[in-house]
């Protein structure tokens, strides 16, 4: 929140000292998640993310990043996506699943809806699941991906880029 409020390098220079002692916490807490995950899924990489913004082409000038957010890779010989965690004063979620699949993975993806999407329906349509985390969410195509029929009737999931669900969580939760 004092970030937020000035994000700016003097006053960070000035702070850096409590930063790093809640950056370290806050990484300590990312492993402790990861072996955590390990117990659930096969989780071969983990990656916390720097404070430092790239404002080289943004018009946001901010040079730092008023959140904490991590990533962790599933086992990608055998298993594909992952999962993100963003920590962020009114604004904390985690999410999962395929962020930007590589284009042999999208494909694989799309035929295996276009064979039978009976399975990720019975999973998106389940009422727990969308307790928790709401829809299926992620960026698609306008139109039929070339080579499948316009008129499948799991054309919906099938134009799908992206395949991400997201659970919010409160500041009282974190």
């Amino acid at each position: 929140k004092n970030l937020k409020e000035n994000n700016n390098r003097d006053w960070f220079t000035e702070n850096k000292p409590q930063f790093q002692i809640v950056q370290k916490k806050t990484k300590e807490f990312y492993k402790t998640l990861m072996e955590r995950l390990k117990l659930h899924d096969s989780i071969d990489a983990f990656k916390f993310f720097r404070i430092y913004r790239d404002v080289r082409f943004s018009k946001d000038k901010t040079p730092y990043k008023i959140h904490f957010s991590g990533s962790f890779s599933r086992a990608t010989n055998r298993l594909r996506g992952g999962y993100y965690l963003h920590i962020s004063p009114e604004g904390s979620f985690l999410a999962g699943g395929f962020w930007e699949p590589n284009k042999e993975d999208l494909l694989r993806i799309r035929k295996e809806f276009e064979m039978d999407a009976s399975e990720i329906r019975a999973i998106i349509n389940n009422k727990t699941f969308k307790k928790h985390f709401g829809k299926l969410e992620g960026e698609s195509l306008k139109t039929a991906p070339r080579g499948f029929n316009k008129e499948h009737l799991d054309m919906d999931l099938i134009k799908m880029k992206q395949f991400i669900i997201t659970r919010q969580f409160s500041d009282e939760e974190v």
